[in-house]
């Protein structure tokens, strides 16, 4: 069952006891606190792990200005990015590879053309239940202490989010083949 932003704080707010909201425009303090804290937290747990349903791949526009020093092309980012994971040469079709550094919301290499693999913010829809199961309970941690002032209750509510987070993360890792090392100087010693 596919939640919208509201509906997971819906449920996070009952987690921790608190009435629940129709809409972030309500007049009610968790209304306030949803709207306040529900952005943030979504893209910081999108952000904390390279999510299958969040990763995409995409070459990117390079930009006329260069940068001032260190790197000789910019490119700009996608809208909806959140993090890189690797970039690589975009001729070649490889996603990972070359150097690079973000400044200034554009992404600097000395690639002429540029692939990179980055976790964006896909749409609420798009969010598997294990992700919703971890984004509730990250959700309720955050709210707990505004809404109920209770220390003790925001420590479990964290450890419990933190718990989830684990468990969204193993079973996300089993949605593609583990990684290999490719090539490994020891080894190559070895002959």
């Amino acid at each position: 069952m596919a939640l919208n932003s509201v509906q997971l704080c819906a449920r996070a707010l009952l987690k921790i006891g608190a009435q629940p909201i129709t809409s972030f425009e309500e007049n009610t303090a968790e209304a306030e606190i949803s709207s306040l804290l529900y952005d943030i937290c979504r893209d910081a747990l999108l952000s904390a792990h390279p999510w299958s349903f969040a990763s995409a791949q995409d070459r990117l526009a390079r930009l006329d200005e260069a940068p001032q020093a260190d790197f000789d092309h910019a490119f700009a980012l996608p809208s909806d990015f959140l993090r890189v994971l690797s970039a690589g040469h975009g001729a070649s079709g490889r996603g990972r590879g070359i150097s690079y550094r973000i400044q200034e919301q554009r992404l600097h290499t000395n690639a002429e053309s540029l692939m990179l693999t980055y976790i964006f913010r896909p749409d609420e829809s798009a969010f598997p239940a294990f992700f919703n199961q971890a984004l509730i309970c990250r959700l309720a941690a955050e709210f707990c202490l505004p809404l109920t002032e209770n220390t003790s209750r925001t420590d479990m509510f964290n450890k419990a989010a933190e718990i989830e987070f684990a468990r969204a993360r193993g079973i996300d890792a089993q949605q593609q083949t583990p990684q290999t090392i490719e090539r490994f100087p020891l080894v190559d010693v070895r002959g």
